[in-house]
């Protein structure tokens, strides 16, 4: 018989699924890596079970303790699913501007969820940055994940994402574009493919009132740069430690209008319910048509399901609202 031990073993082996009518007017193959086929619904999923796992075996999380972590949602259920396995409780801090789909779907699998406002700095005791680390400081037995600076994060895509792409595309991948957040993805997946081809490409999607795109091209922290900005899941206002960006050849910026129309442009033209931040991606892509060639194999990563987003993206009153169509 074929089964997993428990949902943690379904994670990861997710497909990848040729695009077809987004991407007719690029010169190459596009394949996006669909990781909305793990058991929460995203990519995070993957460094959730790693950041754990590690900490258990390093003793930073210990036997009945509680999970802590600043989340825009998707972490946090991979957090919670192997907490609930695991036997862990769960804290979560989410910004006010993420979808109520994702602090719902938090309380849903038991974790307690606490809601701190977006439109402050990083360092201000309100953020959810700092309002995070309190928790873990005045929680007893608790561990404070730290997403942004915890190795483990780039370390699970470089021990399962990268080597699937690899092997899913026999070698073949020439360029690998994601957005970028806490960094772990495209800095895992990134050094796994340019060790096996020095050649490939890596590309992050940033996104208008983010810091990523000015710092990698200038070396510059320039705080004009941020503001507030409506899509979710990618781009900071802070460097994480898990942002390699030797290993990023380019960033190329999205519009928030762009993204959400994209996430639409993806459910109603390819069949694909996604997140927001899938939006951007698959704009960004087009956006590089200039760099790619026939003969190339181009990655997408799709972070996660449009379910988070029914509310937003996928509203056409609050997309009116925003001013985002007609």
């Amino acid at each position: 018989m074929d089964y997993a031990e428990n949902i943690l073993g379904t994670i990861g082996n997710t497909p990848l699924v040729k695009m077809n009518k987004l991407t007719a007017d690029l010169p190459c193959l596009v394949l996006a890596k669909y990781e909305t086929f793990n058991p929460g619904n995203s990519v995070k999923d993957r460094m959730a079970l790693q950041m754990i796992e590690d900490a258990e075996a390093d003793g930073r999380l210990k036997p009945g303790g509680t999970i802590i972590e600043g989340t825009s949602g998707n972490t946090g259920m991979g957090l919670a699913l192997a907490a609930i396995v695991k036997g862990y409780k769960c804290i979560f801090v989410i910004s006010d501007k993420q979808s109520k789909e994702k602090m719902d779907i938090l309380r849903a699998v038991g974790a307690e969820v606490v809601v701190c406002p977006t439109e402050v700095e990083p360092d201000d005791p309100r953020s959810y940055y700092s309002v995070s680390k309190r928790l873990a400081e005045e929680t007893p037995n608790a561990w404070y994940v730290n997403q942004y600076d915890n190795p483990s994060n780039c370390k699970a895509h470089f021990k399962t994402t990268g080597p699937e792409i690899w092997s899913q595309t026999d070698g073949k991948v020439t360029h690998f574009v994601v957005g970028v957040g806490t960094g772990g993805t495209i800095s895992g997946v990134g050094s796994y493919l340019k060790m096996k081809n020095p050649k490939i490409k890596v590309w992050g999607i940033d996104t208008y009132g983010s810091v990523f795109k000015k710092y990698h091209e200038t070396g510059i922290f320039d705080e004009n740069e941020i503001y507030p900005y409506v899509t979710e899941g990618i781009g900071e206002d802070i460097l994480p430690a898990n942002v390699n960006f030797g290993v990023i050849d380019g960033f190329t910026k999205v519009t928030d209008k762009d993204a959400a129309v994209y996430t639409q442009r993806l459910a109603k033209e390819e069949g694909m319910f996604l997140g927001n931040s899938a939006g951007a991606a698959i704009k960004g892509v087009l956006q590089l048509k200039e760099h790619f060639k026939p003969e190339d194999v181009v990655v997408v990563l799709f972070h996660d399901h449009g379910s988070r987003y029914v509310g937003k993206m996928f509203n056409d009153e609050w997309m009116r609202k925003m001013g985002y169509i007609d």
